[in-house]
């Protein structure tokens, strides 16, 4: 079976025990829309979700001139998530990618490179050959540069601030995960504005705003950014700079996968991968977890003068601002979850920040509590897809918020932030704080 499409375009209502009707019910929200997105996460449709409909059918109309899919099951109880995260058996990385758009079918052998798109056996190969390259060790050593490039970036937001404020995503956080990455890569200076482009190009192709105008197809429909038609600059520029290391081999990642003896579609693929998933998850998280600390001043106030703990400040950001806000399985078998039969081919989407604010296992999953523990958050995944790079985020995380308590006033919004349209990324698109005054 190489495309699920077919299954889940039939209909539902027959195939969902005591709920004829599911999908068109009054009471169950739309969390696919990514204009939704751009408004804020909808906690309150999640808690209805949760309540009510924990696995619930989501149509998939036409949205911004992308094309309509057949629908899909939204997961949204925490348990339920983790279930399917783990279950690679019954639900599929492979067979339909892991977005929740379908793939054009032609680019699926394509997309499985990737280990992202893969299930084991064959994602623990891979998987493994990365782990080689993107050690801890190796991560850490780089903990001072990563001080350093956070302590330059703050003085000049806060030195070069007109009215005492500044966007903090376009002066701080979008240079501080790009450069931490291509610096941990081994990505030449005069490229790594390459890499941004690439980013925002296939992370943010959702949003008319941040993304460049879509290349269309012969049908008149908008290309996927993640097909093999417009990537190929980004691969040609893989191979390039791993010719380059494996001639001026440094203590890098890309020398280390240059060495690796892999093929040049698994080489390009790795760069794909480490190039997007590694600058957008912290260049998401960066300023979703300054937005968490603007908004409730008296936690600040307890990380300020060290009574909340960093490393658990640092989960506790990524659990009520998740960098991703949702991955897609496809069911390999008939199965049932939460009393819903899942057909083979159905789509499956778990919804990362509906998880972390589930009642079952945070309580007040509402209230920012920078000193809980447990904090069992699905932010980087689960299974055995979960983030290769948790590492490096964390490190970054944990600099940024060191030095903004260090040189910076508590943070103050001064006006309103902007999101990003996007049903995949939880992205801020502008984030003014206050920057000038004294550090508390």
């Amino acid at each position: 079976m190489d495309h699920p499409g077919p299954a889940g375009s039939r209909d539902r209502a027959a195939d969902v025990p005591d709920a004829a009707g599911l999908s068109d019910a009054p009471d169950v929200p739309d969390v696919f829309d990514p204009r939704v997105y751009a408004e804020g996460v909808p906690y309150d449709r999640y808690r209805l979700l949760r309540d009510h409909h924990p696995v619930a059918w989501q149509h998939e109309p036409e949205v911004l001139g992308w094309p309509a899919g057949p629908g899909f099951w939204a997961v949204t109880r925490h348990a339920d998530v983790v279930r399917v995260l783990r279950d690679h058996a019954t639900y599929s990385s492979a067979l339909g990618a892991t977005q929740i758009r379908d793939p054009d079918p032609a680019d699926l052998p394509f997309l499985r490179r990737t280990m992202l798109n893969q299930d084991p056996p064959a994602h623990g190969k891979l998987r493994r050959t990365v782990a080689r390259a993107f050690t801890p060790a190796r991560v850490d050593a780089f903990a001072a540069r990563v001080r350093d490039r956070a302590r330059t970036l703050l003085r000049a937001a806060r030195d070069g601030a007109e009215g005492g404020s500044a966007d903090v995503v376009r002066t701080v956080t979008d240079e501080y995960a790009l450069l931490n990455l291509t610096d941990l890569l081994g990505v030449p200076a005069a490229d790594r504005g390459l890499l941004l482009e690439w980013t925002v190009r296939i992370i943010g192709y959702q949003d008319p705003e941040d993304a460049p105008a879509p290349q269309l197809g012969p049908d008149g429909t908008p290309l996927n950014p993640r097909s093999p038609a417009l990537l190929g600059e980004m691969f040609g520029y893989a191979r390039e700079l791993a010719a380059y290391k494996r001639a001026h081999p440094a203590d890098d990642v890309m020398t280390a996968l240059a060495l690796a003896g892999l093929a040049d579609a698994e080489l390009e693929m790795f760069f794909f991968l480490l190039t997007v998933a590694g600058n957008d998850t912290v260049r998401s998280a960066a300023p979703g977890g300054l937005l968490a600390l603007a908004g409730d001043p008296d936690a600040y106030a307890g990380l300020a003068d060290g009574r909340a703990p960093l490393d658990r400040a640092v989960d506790e950001l990524l659990r009520v601002h998740p960098p991703v806000l949702s991955f897609r399985r496809t069911a390999a078998a008939d199965t049932e979850l939460a009393g819903r039969r899942i057909r083979a081919g159905d789509k499956v989407v778990v919804f990362h920040a509906s998880a972390n604010h589930d009642e079952r296992v945070f309580a007040g999953p509402g209230r920012l509590d920078l000193g809980r523990t447990p904090n069992p958050h699905v932010s980087f995944g689960d299974g055995p897809h979960v983030c290769l790079g948790a590492h490096f985020a964390r490190l970054q995380l944990r600099v940024l918020y060191e030095e903004w308590r260090a040189l910076m006033p508590a943070p103050e919004l001064a006006g309103p932030p902007s999101r990003l349209v996007s049903n995949f990324i939880n992205g801020i698109t502008r984030l003014p704080l206050r920057v000038s005054g004294p550090p508390r």
